[in-house]
């Protein structure tokens, strides 16, 4: 039995009314031309605005759609989480709401799929619509956790990917709540490769993700896929530990041989505070860690689901 016939887009959206019907328009002209069996799921993360109704519209004029709404907004690592627990087809493709991964590659990614591969993720080789801070940014992470990090996240890829049966059985197995998508991707393994490809501009809206929430997103990556922050942490202290044994013999031998008046109030204050910053740093640290543990302990549930539309097919 064929095992690359049938195939699920996957799209967590979040306050997505004005790009939807164009997003959906561009989608099922792509998969009108593809000869996998196609379905379309989406997966409303709690939005605000029309998304919901804008979502049933589309449900009700393509049958292959179907339906996904959470009981609030639990973010798009769970949204999407939801989405890939609830695939039922041979492979899955994940596709953001937002129109800058482009719907029309999907036929190369079912081609690369087709030849063997169990992840086909897209390469960024340009990313039109984004300010150079972002840009800057985005590459300075990939780097940084590429050098902390033992799992082999690829730079500058994002969430656009299509995955077999086997890489979503697997992901269906890994039910952390802290949870940085892109990583587990690439931790479950199995033969992976790269489609390189120029990400476009936001068809409608504004992005949802402001440098605030790529900021604590790159911490959930690096906390999640390395303990380097710890040990930096303690190769600080150690060293810390000893250049003040060391000053402190040196006060010690320099008052006992030559004497010496009492140091001023101005460098106390600065070696105290100095020393301080460095505990805090050294806690602050310790403290991410220990939230999500605190986190993964209560063994909640990863996401509820409000309400399900199933396609009519």
């Amino acid at each position: 039995m064929d095992s690359h016939r049938s195939l699920t887009v996957v799209i967590a959206a979040f306050n997505e009314e004005a790009v939807l019907p164009q997003m959906h328009q561009r989608l099922s002209a792509v998969l009108d031309g593809t000869d996998a069996e196609s379905t379309v799921l989406y997966v409303d993360d709690g939005s605000r605005d029309d998304t919901w109704a804008e979502l049933e519209r589309i449900a009700a004029a393509d049958p292959r759609v179907r339906l996904l709404r959470l009981a609030r907004n639990f973010g798009k690592e769970l949204a999407l989480t939801a989405g890939l627990d609830h695939v039922e087809t041979d492979a899955a493709l994940v596709l953001d709401a937002d129109g800058q991964d482009p719907p029309e590659l999907i036929p190369a990614f079912v081609a690369r799929w087709r030849e063997g591969y169990d992840v086909v993720y897209g390469t960024r080789t340009a990313r039109d619509g984004e300010s150079w801070l972002k840009r800057f940014t985005a590459a300075g992470f990939y780097r940084v956790i590429q050098r902390l990090s033992r799992t082999p996240i690829p730079p500058d890829t994002g969430d656009f990917r299509l995955m077999s049966r086997p890489v979503l059985d697997a992901l269906r197995q890994l039910r952390e709540r802290q949870r940085f998508m892109k990583g587990l991707f690439t931790w479950v393994g199995f033969r992976q490769v790269s489609l390189p490809y120029h990400r476009e501009p936001r068809l409608a809206g504004g992005s949802k993700f402001n440098y605030w929430k790529l900021w604590n997103l790159a911490l959930e990556g690096i906390t999640s896929f390395s303990t380097v922050p710890l040990r930096v942490a303690t190769y600080i202290g150690l060293f810390t530990a000893f250049a003040a044994f060391a000053w402190g013999t040196f006060v010690v031998v320099r008052t006992l041989f030559w004497g010496d008046p009492v140091q001023g109030w101005p460098s106390l204050m600065t070696v105290v505070l100095f020393l301080g910053g460095l505990q805090l740093v050294a806690l602050g640290i310790i403290g991410e860690y220990l939230g999500r543990l605190y986190m993964e302990a209560k063994q909640r549930p990863l996401y509820l689901i409000a309400r399900e539309v199933r396609g009519r097919r």
